[in-house]
């Protein structure tokens, strides 16, 4: 009988909906600019051409949103609102885009939340930007939705408020590459297992989240998700 030398974590894990059973996480992979508006308002070419990938750790989940405090190391928090994909089987090879339904589970909402100043003084100087993404909490998201017991419209409005004012909105077939594509791109780059979570681009409208600020999100039709921010921020 293996033993470790301390008392392993817990896994991850996120609930699923009418259901007492929860969703472990293996990873989370993000797509960057996958909203034309949103790869504009961040000075980036709107491009077909290859997906933008990153990753969060599997611990960064935030299961229902809810109070959190603001983030250490940062003076720009922002908001991004994002469609979630959860994969329900390992993938042996490269998943073809007309079986990637085969592979879903389910989906959900989820914020993709960023430390903007610390991801903007990285670009600057050509270095990676994990950090920027990649802190405690930084994912909160909803229950999981089984794609067994319903979908998201594929025009559904995906949107986020602060404080009662809508920031930003979009229908889920303005994403430049689809869950098929996506799915099919992960294939080739990673070994997909089921407890992969993919949070799959957030509109344009992203903006700053202050100590105070509550926040609401949705997809029309399917699900919401809500949390406030509650301390105010450490020293940078």
């Amino acid at each position: 009988m293996s033993a470790y030398v301390f008392a392993a974590p817990m896994i991850p894990s996120v609930p699923v909906e009418s259901s007492e059973a929860r969703f472990p996480v293996h990873r989370i992979y993000c797509v960057g600019r996958n909203f034309a508006e949103h790869a504009r308002e961040m000075g980036a070419p709107v491009e077909r051409g290859t997906p933008v990938f990153f990753m969060k750790p599997a611990d960064a989940v935030l299961p229902g949103g809810g109070e959190q405090p603001y983030p250490s190391a940062t003076a720009d928090l922002h908001h991004e609102v994002e469609l979630v994909v959860a994969v329900g089987r390992d993938a042996r090879g490269t998943i073809p885009r007309e079986q990637a339904g085969d592979y879903l589970f389910g989906h959900a909402l989820g914020l993709d939340l960023t430390r903007r100043d610390l991801q903007s003084a990285a670009k600057a100087k050509g270095l990676p930007w994990d950090i920027a993404k990649g802190f405690d909490r930084s994912a909160p998201i909803s229950a999981i939705v089984p794609a067994s017991q319903g979908m998201p419209a594929s025009d559904a409005l995906l949107w986020l408020e602060v404080n009662g004012t809508r920031r930003q909105a979009a229908a889920l077939s303005d994403m430049i590459f689809s869950v098929a594509d996506i799915l099919h791109e992960l294939s080739l780059r990673f070994e997909l297992r089921a407890g992969d979570l993919i949070f799959m681009g957030t509109p344009a409208g992203v903006g700053a989240l202050l100590p105070g600020d509550r926040w609401t999100a949705g997809i029309d039709g399917f699900t919401t998700l809500s949390g406030c921010i509650t301390a105010t921020p450490h020293p940078v």
